[in-house]
């Protein structure tokens, strides 16, 4: 199967190419873009839109037996044993907003794995990618997570969404970093976030939880570039969603045991 895995791998790098060279085209007009408000702090526009049709017409169109799950529209069913899961703009409220950080995420999963991550920065040309086994890159430059840095020498990503029941936990955990003498740092887009993990431009990520389509693509980005990802079931993930703790091999430990303190322990 690593063949049909490898096809589809170089497949997704081109989708989301494709994809965010379409969602440049309306970040450059964000300013005219029609937006909806689907719920407290979670927008979507017609660039979201737009962007999952053309991504799910793509990947119809090259693998009609594939099942598709995305953040925009149902999913659709497949008899192949793949699935991919796509956000079409992850950071929509920056996107809307004219501020340049968010990605076009695609992520492919067998048997309740995944196998294959596209991460795309379209607005600073950098497109993360990489399947199982064999390494993490940004463009065609391998990437690895950070070496030798305590928390108190980097910035620990911490993500909220207002899907969350509470902003205590995430205030909770925030204290706890500052008082380990470490920085938190906030861009709006998990899945960008996950990626600059797995680039060594942070330490790690942490959120109480995210849907599927905004990390599992990042969390093997992370896994390949020789960082640790609290294990999870990537079946259930897209079903359920679920918290997401990474970090460089280095702290894992301690920003787990910051995660427990915070938000109870997993599982």
């Amino acid at each position: 199967m690593t063949d049909d895995i490898r096809h589809r791998y170089h497949s997704a790098q081109t989708i989301a190419r494709n994809a965010g060279a379409l969602a440049l085209s309306y970040f450059q007009n964000f300013d005219s873009l029609t937006i909806e408000s689907k719920s407290h702090q979670d927008f979507v526009s017609e660039a979201d839109k737009n962007v999952e049709i053309s991504v799910r017409a793509a990947i119809s169109a090259a693998f009609p037996d594939d099942a598709i799950v995305g953040e925009e529209d149902a999913p659709t069913k497949g008899s192949s044993g793949f699935t991919w899961v796509i956000d079409p703009i992850d950071g929509t409220t920056n996107f809307i907003h004219g501020i340049p950080q968010w990605c076009v995420a695609i992520a492919i999963v067998q048997s309740a794995q995944t196998v294959a991550g596209v991460i795309h920065d379209p607005v600073h040309h950098e497109c993360y990618h990489a399947m199982r086994g064999q390494g993490a890159y940004c463009n065609e430059k391998p990437i690895h997570t950070l070496q030798g840095r305590t928390l108190q020498n980097g910035s620990l990503g911490v993500g909220f969404s207002g899907r969350t029941r509470t902003s205590n936990n995430v205030i909770t955990l925030i204290d706890l970093i500052a008082r380990k003498g470490g920085v938190f740092w906030r861009n709006g887009s998990g899945a960008l976030s996950l990626a600059y993990v797995a680039s060594g431009k942070l330490l790690g990520y942490v959120e109480e939880h995210m849907n599927a389509w905004d990390c599992i693509a990042g969390q093997l980005l992370i896994a390949e570039a020789g960082g640790r990802v609290e294990t999870q079931n990537a079946d259930e993930m897209i079903e359920n969603g679920g918290r997401v703790v990474v970090a460089t091999a280095d702290i894992f430990d301690e920003v787990q045991a910051l995660a427990d303190q915070a938000y109870g322990v997993s599982g």
